[in-house]
């Protein structure tokens, strides 16, 4: 009988054994030395039928075992659960009942003093809708391009719809979504901040978030100005919020 190598295999020439070899490393060992694999496969160990050698035999995995909750306590008598709700919506109280904010439809407290349960003044400070729009909220200088510049209006036009045009007396020098404020308007519901639609080298529109009966909204006080107040992420126009 010619040589040939065993591998890793036990040879005994008085008590032959079959050989086998390992279903990871491929190494030949003696075949009733290999053993299977089992794993967790849910909350049991399962038998992957892989004949393994003892280098490559792997510990169950625990972490593949699924989590096991235990039983939810059993109920008592005569329960007293925290009332959830009385603790998260009446801790504050106003002199008035809310109103809705026009713009974004968010309910807005009404009176100048919020009080705690205790009786106690949280706040004395007015709470509501805001007075005009605030020009220091808006950048005048970024890099070298100005902000907060009036543009010379000669009309506002509504025409029934949501879309809201503006006619300049010059050149206005925007683009599409360049941002304005619009202040004091004949229907406010058109006043706010807004991304621009270029319809001309004079003209421009925006789109507001409720239908304006058709009219020319311009007074004498009105004020438009170009804005710079950022956007949320992945929003290429300041959105508009309608009234609830």
């Amino acid at each position: 009988m010619g040589f040939r190598p065993h591998g890793r295999a036990r040879v005994n020439a008085n008590s032959p054994q079959a050989f086998g070899r390992c279903d990871r490393c491929g190494f030949i060992y003696t075949h009733k030395d290999l053993r299977f694999q089992f794993d967790y496969r849910g909350p049991q160990l399962q038998n992957l039928r892989f004949l393994v050698c003892e280098t490559c035999l792997d510990k169950p995995q625990p972490q593949l075992k699924p989590v096991i909750l235990s039983a939810d306590p059993m109920p008592i008598v005569n329960a007293r659960p925290e009332d959830y709700y009385y603790a998260n919506t009446q801790g504050l109280a106003t002199a008035e009942p809310s109103t809705t904010y026009q713009q974004t439809g968010i309910p807005v407290p009404q009176g100048e003093l919020i009080i705690t349960e205790d009786g106690i003044y949280f706040t004395a400070q007015p709470i509501g809708q805001p007075v005009g729009l605030d020009p220091n909220a808006v950048m005048p200088l970024i890099d070298k391009k100005h902000y907060n510049v009036v543009l010379p209006v000669v009309s506002i036009y509504s025409n029934g719809t949501t879309v809201v045009t503006v006619t300049t007396l010059g050149t206005h020098g925007l683009v599409d979504n360049d941002q304005v404020t619009v202040e004091d308007l004949k229907n406010n519901k058109a006043s706010g901040f807004f991304s621009i639609k270029y319809v001309s080298a004079t003209v421009f529109s925006y789109e507001v978030a409720i239908p304006i009966n058709s009219d020319n909204l311009l007074t004498s006080n009105t004020r438009v100005a170009t804005a710079k107040i950022g956007l949320p992420p992945g929003y290429a126009q300041i959105p508009q919020v309608g009234a609830a």
